[in-house]
């Protein structure tokens, strides 16, 4: 994955273009090349996207997420005249459509059968001269101070694990769901969102504790996955703790040991990002080039809510403090 990450996201995410290096290009209207928001044909998680960039050669190499993990590389892209085009995502699913302008309209299948309808559209250019650096906050808003009447369920029918309990007079948001019979997590819980959606580029900080190969999730804008993960021990990876995940790596490993409360700042602005974890910057400014696995939807030019992954295992969070940006 990372062979074609790095070209791609270095390419597209100051221009908007795969193929093109001044930072105030645009991409072809008509083109496949760029990077698109996706909306699947399924009516729940249906969320995707797609990088493409053309070689030097003339062929075309894409960059997919398809509802659910990581972005990964297609299978192939072909490209057509009067903008028709065929692509395969790694899992088998195939894309036959046509761009219009800035939009794609096509259909998917899998396993020789329809699914439905994909439409897509052209993400705007990230403005390479935008920093978190330059970013600037109004009052911190504490999204545990009202404690479970600030959240919601995502899923109605799926087992709710989460409580308020209080350690040391401190307000923990606690995620409960268990082990199977074998010692493997029983998963299966409920994802939470909060009840405010009204939250575009902010500072986020907060404490959260995960018992060992646990997996949980931060998600920006109910968009944008921060990992929460036990990955103590491990290389630098693009899922490990804190990561954008599946998008960038972090710099430096300063993970704790499972059970121990780390720290997490994440500063999202302007489609930028920077995360530091446990006192140490892991991602500096990078470009937030795309959706992560699991997103509400692609949208990415609207507010959002805070989104907490529940539905695999144990975790906990306190200390969740966001300061919305006021320039």
């Amino acid at each position: 994955m990372k062979s074609i990450v790095i070209p791609l996201v270095a390419a597209i995410a100051l221009t908007g273009c795969s193929s093109l290096n001044s930072p105030k290009c645009k991409c072809q209207s008509g083109s496949l090349v760029g990077n698109w928001g996706l909306k699947l044909p399924y009516e729940n998680m249906n969320a995707g996207h797609l990088i493409v960039e053309q070689n030097d050669d003339g062929s075309y190499k894409g960059l997919m997420l398809w509802r659910w993990a990581s972005p990964v590389p297609t299978k192939y892209v072909k490209v057509g005249k009067n903008g028709q085009f065929e692509l395969q995502h790694a899992w088998g699913e195939i894309v036959k459509g046509q761009v219009i302008g800035d939009t794609i309209v096509a259909e998917a299948f899998a396993n020789g059968k329809k699914l439905g309808t994909l439409v897509g559209w052209r993400n705007s250019p990230i403005c390479p001269k935008a920093s978190t650096k330059n970013a600037k906050f109004g009052e911190g808003i504490d999204l545990l101070a009202d404690g479970l009447d600030g959240w919601v369920s995502m899923e109605e029918k799926a087992k709710f694990g989460w409580s308020i309990v209080e350690e040391d007079g401190v307000k923990v948001l606690s995620n409960k769901l268990g082990l199977k019979a074998d010692g493997s997590w029983a998963g299966g819980g409920a994802n939470l969102r909060t009840k405010r959606d009204d939250f575009f580029d902010f500072h986020l900080s907060y404490d959260v504790r995960v018992p060992a190969k646990s997996n949980s999730g931060v998600y920006l804008r109910g968009r944008y996955e921060i990992q929460v993960v036990d990955s103590f021990g491990k290389t630098p990876d693009c899922h490990n703790m804190a990561a954008y995940y599946g998008r960038v790596t972090p710099s430096v490993a300063a993970e704790k040991a499972p059970g121990q409360w780390q720290h997490v700042e994440v500063t999202l602005y302007k489609r930028h990002l920077t995360v530091e974890l446990n006192g140490k910057v892991i991602i500096d400014d990078v470009p937030v080039v795309g959706i992560t696995g699991g997103a509400i939807d692609a949208n990415e030019n609207i507010a959002g809510p805070i989104y907490l992954q529940g539905d695999h295992s144990d975790a906990d969070f306190k200390n969740m403090i966001l300061r919305p940006a006021v320039d």
